[in-house]
């Protein structure tokens, strides 16, 4: 307890002291700004500065008393320091923060996450306050913003208008300064100039008596307008050299004056520079110039000269480019090797004279596309595939190769072979064909010394084989007759060398593949050629020892087609005229749907709109063919009828009376289809839509030919359906047809046949 009384007794004395202490300093600041402000309010220091004050008895005695205890605490300090320790210490240990520890850390994060992560709900009045206040600051906002932008505007047309003052005052006095010099000098101009003109005046009325007229003054009576006027009145011309002769502005850039033409400045800004060039440039430069314009005329005129049309150059003067030109210009496609240039004319086909003529006396004054790129090929002894539209000519194309090979041979030697069979052999899938390329033949054939047999069904088969013993160079025969002929022993083929095979899609549809293979088996297997590169080598053509040479013209090439290609053909050239089994571009089709009862009734509108005959009407079924011929003759037309039923006889009188005009139209079936060649044909019918489209492609095919445009007009039924998509995209292709809306939009021409149309579920659709 002593010992607590005496530490708080030292305590207080501590306290005393240091208050007392802090009495007298502030004592000391108070009396030490009293004197500052003193010594700066005075305005000027005595010589003598003012004794210092003294301290008081009372004043002196406190210090001495504080001093007093300030010792004293010292000793105290120094004999109680353990116990003020331990005070101390217990204090900092009460008093003393403890860190948190690191799980605390995470609760107190975790609790503030959770409190601001948790909605705050407002009430109702806080709400609309929130507005309120949100509202308030953004009518403040756009407030503030309208009033700076007003300031601005206000102060931008102050500077404006103060400008403008400024500038309207400026241009007042440049004009006023410009006008005053302007009537400065006029002033000095006039004025001899009028002195001048009143002696001149004065002068002409002296001595030649010339008196000015006097201004007429209209009275009241007089017209109003006057509509004469002087010569001196005319302003069009602007006597005043300063606009007469204007001075001429060259930019040297890229600037022009408005107003004026664009292209009349940029000719005389050229002239303007030509001419300044001109006269910068040394004798040196100018002859550098000279000779590099030479130079480039030259090669101008080269340049021009090779870029000439082919048809304007020889046959050596033709590069590459020429050529890829005139295959473009006949929609010539090749494919193979070693394919020769194609025939630009007759005279450059290295044809013997007597060919020549008769191709002239026949009436081809040009070559077709397929004649001027087919004849080149087999005259090189190469196997050819001749792809083209119907009408093109394909007979001649593959006629006038084997006429020059025959020709080549000597006269005696064919006078001999004659016994030993024929040296060419042609097969032709129709009567009517292998017919019409008799005919050709022959007509080639007779003035060459040539002879022609033909073999075709419903003829007698002996006389044909009287025909084959009197000898013949050409055989001409359809599949089956061929065959019959050949197991007979009636023809011998040991010495062919020379196999075309025309319309052979066509014999494939017929399904004469068989027989087609079974007379290929009966040529020589001597001359069959190697199937390497001495295929593509013309050697030995115009000689009898020559490799065997197949052609093969078809106006489609189908996959049967091509394997028989294949199997017999060595390296053939391909040729390729035009789009490959699609109709000519030059014949209108249209399309009429009906119903099998009306067709009857639509056939007669047409003919009773007036035809030009002849025409060919189209028929799928033999019987149809005749009732439809019988009821156009009792309708007063003049009709002929051809199909497979009937005999050889009157199929070809039937022919012959469309030809001679006899007759004015054939009605057929597709026997006529193929490969027939009838002038002039104005309109073909399908009566009966054909099976498929490429029937279809060779019916149209009959007009249109030897580059004349032609019609073809179709009726369609609701049984046809399975070629509607086929007929859609061949008329669509067509540049002179067009596709009738009902076509267009039925449903069975939106997709090829045979495919599967997959319709979505309509609640799967409303799912995705």
């Amino acid at each position: 307890m002593a010992e607590n009384g005496s530490s708080t007794r030292e305590l207080s004395k501590r306290h005393r002291s240091t208050s007392k202490e802090r009495e007298h300093r502030h004592h000391r600041s108070h009396r030490d700004g009293n004197e500052k402000k003193h010594r700066h309010s005075s305005p000027k220091r005595s010589s003598k500065s003012p004794e210092p004050k003294r301290r008081q008895p009372d004043e002196i005695t406190k210090v001495k008393r504080s001093n007093h205890d300030d010792k004293e605490d010292e000793k105290t300090v120094g004999n109680g320091t353990t116990t003020n320790n331990d005070e101390i210490n217990n204090r900092n240990i009460k008093t003393k923060q403890v860190p948190l520890s690191l799980e605390e850390m995470v609760e107190r994060n975790k609790k503030e996450q959770e409190a601001i992560s948790k909605p705050k709900f407002l009430t109702k009045q806080e709400r609309e306050a929130e507005a309120l206040r949100r509202r308030q600051e953004e009518a403040d906002s756009i407030r503030k913003r309208n009033d700076e932008l007003r300031k601005k505007h206000a102060e931008f047309s102050k500077e404006g208008e103060q400008a403008a003052i400024k500038d309207d005052r400026e241009r007042e006095r440049r004009e006023r300064e410009r006008n005053r010099h302007r009537n400065d000098k006029e002033e000095e101009k006039e004025q001899p100039n009028a002195d001048g003109e009143r002696e001149e005046a004065a002068v002409k009325e002296r001595y030649l008596g010339i008196t000015k007229k006097k201004r007429k003054i209209r009275r009241l009576n007089d017209k109003k307008f006057v509509f004469d006027w002087d010569a001196g009145e005319d302003t069009a011309v602007d006597y005043n050299p300063i606009y007469k002769e204007k001075h001429e502005i060259q930019f040297f850039g890229r600037g022009h004056i408005a107003g004026i033409d664009i292209n009349k400045q940029k000719k005389d800004q050229s002239k303007f520079y030509e001419g300044l060039l001109e006269e910068r440039r040394t004798p040196g430069e100018k002859n550098r110039e000279t000779a590099r314009l030479k130079s480039d005329q030259d090669k101008d005129e080269k340049r021009r000269h090779d870029e000439r049309h082919w048809s304007d150059k020889t046959l050596e003067e033709m590069a590459d480019r020429d050529w890829r030109i005139f295959k473009e210009d006949y929609c010539i496609t090749t494919r193979g090797g070693n394919i020769p240039h194609p025939l630009r004319s007759w005279e450059e086909g290295n044809l013997e004279k007597g060919i020549l003529d008769v191709i002239k006396l026949a009436g081809y004054k040009e070559p077709s596309p397929i004649q001027r790129q087919a004849i080149p090929i087999g005259l090189q002894n190469r196997d050819v595939i001749g792809i083209a539209e119907t009408g093109s000519g394909k007979t001649a194309a593959f006629l006038i190769p084997l006429l020059a090979w025959i020709r080549s041979l000597p006269k005696v030697e064919r006078s001999i072979d004659a016994d030993n069979g024929p040296y060419a052999l042609i097969l032709a899938p129709a009567r009517e064909l292998a017919q019409q390329i008799e005919e050709e033949a022959v007509k080639f054939g007779k003035p060459l010394d040539i002879s022609v047999v033909s073999l075709i069904g419903g003829l007698s088969r002996e006389e044909q084989g009287f025909k084959l013993r009197l000898g013949c160079h050409i055989v001409i025969g359809t599949p089956g007759r061929l065959l019959d002929v050949l197991e007979n022993r009636y023809l011998t083929l040991q010495q062919c060398s020379y196999v075309i095979m025309d319309e052979a899609d066509r014999m494939i549809d017929m399904g004469f593949e068989g027989d087609v293979k079974k007379i290929l088996e009966y040529l020589p297997v001597t001359n069959q050629k190697p199937d390497n590169e001495l295929a593509e080598i013309s050697k030995n053509f115009y000689s009898k020892d020559k490799y065997r040479q197949t052609v093969m013209f078809t106006a489609t090439m189908t996959p049967a087609i091509e394997r028989l290609a294949r199997t017999y053909l060595r390296r053939p050239a391909s040729v390729y005229i035009g789009a490959v089994g699609k109709p000519t571009q030059r014949v209108e089709q249209v399309v009429i749907m009906c119903s099998e009862n009306e067709k009857r009734n639509k056939l007669i509108q047409i003919l009773e709109r007036g035809i030009e005959p002849p025409i060919m009407i189209f028929v799928n079924q033999k019987k149809a063919v005749d009732v439809l011929a019988r009821g156009l003759t009792k309708k007063g037309y003049n009709p002929c009828s051809l199909h497979g039923g009937k005999g050889q006889e009157s199929r070809e009188l039937a022919l012959a009376q469309l030809k001679q005009g006899q007759k004015d139209i054939l009605v057929a079936t597709d026997v006529a289809g193929r490969g027939l060649d009838i002038k002039d044909v104005s309109l073909v019918i399908n009566y009966d839509m054909a099976k498929t489209i490429q029937d279809y492609t060779h019916r149209i095919g009959r007009t249109g030919r030897q580059g004349k445009a032609g019609k073809a007009i179709t009726f369609l039924t609701k049984e046809d359906a399975a070629v509607f998509y086929e007929l859609k995209e061949v008329i669509l292709e067509s540049p002179v047809s067009q596709c009738p809306q009902e076509l267009l939009n039925h449903p069975d021409a939106q997709h090829k046949p045979g495919t599967v149309v997959t319709k979505r579920n309509k609640t799967a659709i409303l799912c995705t």
